[in-house]
């Protein structure tokens, strides 16, 4: 499994708004046929840290799918407050919001998972090795077709080879190789999954930083009680 190293990696790693606006791409042209993005709110495109996308923009992509009103049972464009559908198409393919937190790139050495303390779990890594896993041998098995590919369990997958050179075309002319694409949209499921990683990391930086002054100011309090008793004053 290739370590891919994403901007978000790392204490201080931080999603990359234009790479997660490609895989937005990527994902609703692609993806969205067969996987669905079920446990994602629109509004969370707009939110600082994601794609960051103007409100005017959500509003437009939501409304692009319907979604039965559950007061009056009809279908209606979505809404910002709506989630992702579960599929546009006529896809069984599995639910992708949690994907990058659901499978792990990374197990050894020998299956002990030891590799995971310096890489990370490994699932955007697992996604893009999925998506570019194909060498083209194909099998017919009980009726369906199988596809060849290296990354996947079994090294058998049903899902066709999604990707190919120049199936989209990014708006700012980053070149759509099926590397490239894959990098995008592995990216954009991490966001999907983690949506709050950023917090998260500043979070837990800021409570670091305070254990470390804390511990200071113990050591100094505990010096300063303990030192009459340790070191007392000779009697002139």
């Amino acid at each position: 499994m290739e370590d891919i190293s994403f901007s978000f990696e790392g204490p201080f790693g931080t999603f990359d708004q234009h790479q997660l606006q490609r895989g937005l791409q990527v994902y609703t042209e692609v993806c969205s046929a067969c996987h669905g993005l079920r446990y994602v709110p629109l509004r969370t495109l707009a939110d600082e840290g994601g794609p960051q996308l103007p409100e005017d923009q959500v509003r437009a992509y939501a409304a692009n799918f319907d979604i039965t009103d559950a007061e009056t049972g009809e279908d209606r464009p979505r809404v910002p407050t709506d989630h992702f559908p579960t599929v546009t198409g006529d896809g069984m393919g599995p639910d992708l919001s949690l994907m990058a937190k659901a499978r792990a790139g990374f197990h050894g050495p020998y299956g002990t998972g030891l590799a995971q303390l310096f890489k990370g779990i490994g699932g955007p890594e697992y996604i893009h090795a999925v998506l570019t896993g194909y060498d083209g041998e194909e099998k017919e098995e009980a009726g369906t077709v199988l596809y060849h590919n290296a990354a996947f369990a079994g090294n058998w997958i049903q899902m066709a080879p999604p990707l190919s050179d120049d199936q989209v075309t990014y708006e700012d002319g980053t070149p759509a190789t099926v590397d490239q694409m894959a990098r995008d949209v592995a990216a954009f499921l991490m966001w999907t999954a983690e949506p709050k990683m950023m917090d998260r990391k500043q979070v837990g930086f800021v409570s670091v930083l305070f254990l470390i002054v804390l511990s200071a100011l113990l050591y100094l309090t505990n010096k300063k009680l303990w030192q009459p008793i340790k070191h007392p004053r000779k009697p002139e």
